[in-house]
């Protein structure tokens, strides 16, 4: 009798564990936008490397491309995706705000000059801003780095008049006549920056390490399921290490990446000069446990609570926590929503994956 007991006990336990407890899965959806820094994710899918990693932890990964690259956000944050491509500071002011806690699995590069403030006409200078309206995705690291650049020049977005616009419309209004100043990041810089009588008068290689490009997973996911973190891991660093390679395979690669991009090679590789993009684990490494990840993010939270990014309920620029290396935490340790964990960069750096 009383080992029927236990048996009972124990299997009403195994039942409740793996009702109440997080699941394992095999099947995951990523999701991604344009922009140069991810475009090899695309790739990574088209030539089988991402499968190919997938295959090994036996799970499946959908990778989605898209459009808007706000909604790809929020998709993330309202839980239709388990993973997404997206940059610091939006990490920080869309889920992790929301109350999804998010680790930045890769932190995959920083802008250094893909993103950019542009002005038509006779301005030449931030100064010449004065006065005006700006188009940018609001609220994004556009308008962080418009914040930047106005601070360079002595100035505040009382001096000016921003305008919301989506990436997807920024291109078509920098093209009317009635829109004279724009921030935007590649490829679409590129392409507005290449147009007569535009001139940048401020861009991303002045703050470097502030706009960071990552690829962000739910934690909760993530911890149940490792096998995600690691196939990610191990597919990005394949595929970035193809990329850096002086091989016809690179070639083909990045001319594959430029044409979903809606350009050629030459101009792909223009951006790409502007990204600073690890193509080791190591560099990604270096990168991430660096003492400067605290200090950056701290004046990030500044910029997002002074806009109202971190929630009605926020009263400091604290009220979100974040957790670096070496359990260095920044603002509320009993509200830790972003956590930049380099365990997974670790391994394929040692290469455990």
């Amino acid at each position: 009798m009383k080992k029927f007991i236990i048996a009972v006990i124990f299997l009403s336990l195994t039942v409740f564990s793996s009702s109440c407890g997080p699941k394992a899965k095999k099947e995951y959806r990523v999701a991604w936008s344009h922009y140069t820094g991810w475009e090899p994710w695309a790739y990574a899918e088209q030539s089988g490397i991402l499968k190919k990693w997938a295959d090994k932890y036996n799970i499946v990964i959908k990778l989605d491309r898209i459009n808007d690259y706000i909604e790809s956000i929020n998709l993330y944050t309202a839980g239709k995706y388990d993973a997404c491509a997206m940059t610091n500071m939006d990490a920080l002011t869309i889920p992790a705000s929301g109350g999804v806690d998010s680790t930045a699995l890769i932190v995959s590069d920083y802008s250094n000059g893909n993103d950019g403030v542009l002005m038509k006409g006779k301005g030449k200078q931030i100064a010449d801003l004065k006065g005006q309206q700006i188009n940018l995705v609001q609220f994004s690291v556009s308008h962080y780095l418009l914040a930047r650049a106005l601070e360079s020049a002595h100035m505040s977005e009382r001096d000016l008049k921003v305008v919301n616009t989506s990436d997807a419309d920024i291109s078509g209004a920098f093209a009317t006549p009635a829109v004279h100043n724009a921030v935007t990041w590649n490829p679409m810089l590129a392409d507005l920056r290449a147009q007569p009588n535009v001139t940048e008068v401020f861009d991303s290689s002045k703050i470097p390490g502030e706009i960071m490009d990552m690829m962000v997973v739910n934690t909760k996911t993530l911890q149940a399921n490792p096998a995600l973190g690691k196939a990610l891991t191990g597919a990005w660093f394949e595929m970035v290490a193809l990329m850096h390679t002086n091989s016809a395979e690179s070639t083909s690669a990045l001319t594959a990446m430029a044409r979903a991009s809606g350009t050629d090679l030459a101009n792909f590789r223009g951006q790409l000069s502007t990204t600073a993009l690890f193509y080791t684990p190591k560099a990604a490494l270096d990168f991430v446990t660096s003492p400067d990840m605290p200090k950056i993010m701290t004046r990030v939270a500044k910029f997002s609570f002074d806009h109202g990014l971190l929630g009605q309920d926020a009263r400091s620029a604290d009220a979100v926590g974040m957790a670096f290396d070496k359990n260095v935490v920044v603002g509320n340790k009993n509200n830790v929503k972003l956590r930049f964990d380099p365990t997974y960069v670790e391994m394929a750096a040692a290469g455990k994956l």
